[in-house]
């Protein structure tokens, strides 16, 4: 026994998985024993290899696990226990200050991929309510000319989302400002690209969330308004002023949203490229052209 042992509460690791295993299961955790695992691989800061390398009879310190379990347990999500998300092909640090990433908002990726298959492009992006900067650097990752903006109201997610840019290397190209949409932008800015995962879950359906979302992640960015439609009548009513001719928009949308943007779209000189689904088969990403 190792005198940090002899001093620091330890346990067997198949003893501290069950008891993680057990208070997750109670609070009702969706994989329980998978996610103590995961918490424990990340307490110990080892790899899922290392872990499997290691008897379950050695003694291991409680802490922080039994912490992570009991964030985990009152539904805190588990990347913000964890700090980081991987989104694309990047490993993001995330923070209550933002959403944590999804995958259904890679289709936005894979749809600008779809429509500007030029990767030698060097694009001019915009990305609105960037969060952790998850769209704008995966842009970028793919696009290895481009650069952009990303905006965020909230002035801590614009400081996270710098701070990830320079996680993926890519400070040089991403510049990150806090600011209520583009208000902040010189009114001459063009972009070719437009990227957004705005606010868009109806106000009375903000109750009815996971708590891991409801209790959480940051209300003003997922209250999209009485009908969920605020931040889409906001930001199609500036792309023909923030697009350059024949640029384009992606923006993600919520289930049954994908008429009422046809129509924001209609009413703003936008033509709708295509609506793409998610992985789920949901309508996700609504791609938008300015026309000339």
């Amino acid at each position: 026994m190792s005198t940090a042992e002899k001093t620091v509460p330890c346990q067997p690791i198949a003893q501290l998985l069950r008891e993680g295993t057990q208070l997750l299961a109670q609070a009702g955790i969706e994989g329980p024993r998978r996610e103590a695992r995961l918490l424990l691989i990340h307490a110990l800061s080892l790899t899922p290899e290392q872990l499997l390398a290691r008897s379950p009879t050695e003694n291991v310190p409680r802490e922080p696990f039994f912490s992570y379990v009991k964030r985990r347990a009152a539904h805190e999500p588990f990347a913000y226990i964890t700090g980081s998300k991987g989104f694309w092909s990047l490993d993001l640090a995330v923070s209550p200050a933002s959403l944590v990433p999804r995958g259904d908002t890679e289709t936005l990726i894979t749809s600008l991929l779809e429509y500007r298959p030029d990767q030698a492009s060097a694009l001019n992006i915009l990305d609105l309510g960037t969060g952790t900067g998850c769209l704008l650097l995966a842009a970028l990752a793919e696009y290895s000319k481009a650069h952009g903006v990303g905006v965020d109201i909230n002035p801590q997610a614009a400081i996270l989302a710098h701070a990830n840019a320079q996680r993926c290397g890519m400070q040089e190209r991403a510049f990150f400002m806090a600011a209520e949409w583009d208000a902040a932008l010189a009114p001459s800015m063009r972009f070719d690209v437009v990227l957004s995962n705005p606010p868009y879950i109806p106000t009375s359906d903000l109750a009815d969330l996971m708590p891991e979302v409801r209790e959480h992640e940051p209300v003003r960015a997922l209250d999209g308004g009485g009908d969920g439609l605020n931040a889409y009548r906001y930001i199609c009513s500036r792309l023909p002023f923030l697009l350059v001719d024949g640029g384009l928009a992606v923006l993600e949308i919520g289930i049954g949203q994908e008429a009422a943007l046809r129509t924001l779209a209609a009413t703003n000189a936008l033509h709708v490229v295509d609506v793409k689904a998610d992985l789920a088969g949901i309508a996700r990403a609504v791609v938008l052209e300015k026309q000339v």
